[in-house]
């Protein structure tokens, strides 16, 4: 006999989140695809590069060799060992095995470590713009999001002054992002000291660093860590990473951290009652990604290097946007401030950034995410992990539709 669905009580933690706005844009487009309609798809945060090589290859022997087989909760010695040795010799941060955690990627580590850390009345401050999933994942897990806008002004990045401001008693978590998305704005050491020498002010408050785009970087500085520069602020730290950017291992699902003792323990006794272990495959191929030659990512970040450089240039040059050139990572985040009431062709008034991107996709063909997405206004955020014939044809029609308006 089948249940009628409104006979199903779902929990509050599903009917208090939202559908992640960046997979309903994908999925949008995907639905008017199938239509027969040609869209110019900017929504996408993944890759348009295979997984080299060498990094499936150690896959299949992998496979061949029999190691397809359960795992510990934690992951493999091979892979806690790569992580450990990338760690220490990329960033300087120096840990042991038991201060690894490895998970079906970054995205699952982020949420396991906030359902081991964070209970009905827990606060955690999120600097918006954000990734669309911080707030939901805080909500899902019982806190309470605190949002904290982050302008153009200071660079889309938390001050020190304005973390101070929203530090509580319940206080659980600041998260920060580095290269963000959707700004690709990356902290500096000294922006990150600053911020770090706050939360040793406040050992209640721990700092959750989302660092997957970290080595896609354009900055004039190195790329570091807080732990880079605060390695005192080891107990108050997780750093969370992964495979899925960097090495085009988005479908791979590997992501890892490295914090306290005591946090990675939770971590992984949550994750041994949720799916056992990560990829056993997965695994091994991550391993291989972090300890051999690094010359395919390098390549990789030169391409995105040109696609930004050329989309900036272009949004740039088209009347009522304006565009700020990131730091990393493969998003620009236009603000369209400028044609904020505008009217269209056929009378409508640009009210909000949703608006405009909305209007982008009927009248121009091009798929946008708005920027009330990652809580900051009037914004939209577009990929440059696409190729540089769609960057210009898209970067065309948005030309066109933004001279429309009236």
């Amino acid at each position: 006999m089948e249940i009628a669905l409104s006979n199903i009580k779902l929990a509050s933690r599903v009917t208090s989140i939202r559908v992640s706005p960046s997979t309903a844009a994908a999925q949008k487009v995907r639905d008017l695809q199938a239509e027969g309609r040609r869209i110019l798809n900017l929504t996408v945060g993944e890759p348009d590069f295979d997984t080299p090589d060498h990094i499936k290859a150690a896959a299949i022997r992998a496979m061949e060799g029999g190691e397809t087989k359960y795992t510990s909760v934690n992951g493999t010695v091979a892979l806690r060992k790569a992580i450990q040795h990338d760690f220490a010799t990329r960033l300087g941060i120096d840990c042991e095995l038991n201060e690894i955690c490895v998970g079906g990627g970054a995205k699952q580590v982020l949420f396991v470590a906030l359902m081991a850390t964070v209970e009905p009345g827990d606060e955690v401050i999120v600097p918006a713009p954000y990734w669309v999933s911080y707030p939901d994942m805080v909500i899902a897990n019982g806190g309470t999001p605190v949002v904290v806008p982050c302008g153009e002004e200071v660079g889309f990045k938390l001050t020190p002054e304005v973390l101070e401001a929203a530090i509580t008693a319940n206080t659980r978590w600041v998260i920060l992002n580095s290269p963000s998305n959707p700004t690709g704005a990356a902290y500096s050491a000294d922006e990150l000291r600053a911020l770090g020498q706050v939360l040793l002010r406040h050992p209640h408050v721990m700092v959750l660093c989302d660092e997957i785009y970290d080595r896609i970087w354009f900055a004039d500085f190195e790329p570091c860590s807080i732990l880079t520069v605060l390695p005192e602020l080891k107990p108050q730290a997780l750093v969370v990473n992964g495979v899925s950017k960097s090495y085009a291992m988005t479908g791979w699902r590997i992501g890892y951290g490295v914090g306290p003792v005591a946090l990675i323990d939770a971590i992984n006794k949550l994750q041994s009652q949720m799916s056992s272990c990560p990829s056993s495959i997965s695994q091994a191929a991550a391993a291989a990604a972090l300890t051999s030659d690094q010359h395919s990512v390098e390549e990789a970040v030169a391409v995105y290097r040109q696609r930004r450089d050329r989309a900036h240039a272009l949004i740039n040059a088209i009347p009522g946007l304006s565009c700020r050139l990131p730091d990393g990572a493969f998003y620009l985040y236009p603000s369209c401030a400028g044609l904020i009431g505008k009217k269209t062709p056929d009378g409508r008034t640009i009210r909000n950034d949703l608006d405009f991107s909305l209007y982008l996709l009927e009248a121009a063909g091009v798929a946008s995410v708005h920027g009330g997405a990652y809580g900051l206004e009037p914004y939209f955020r577009i990929s440059t992990a696409t190729s540089m014939e769609i960057i210009d044809a898209a970067c065309a029609a948005i030309a066109r539709a933004c001279e429309a308006l009236d």
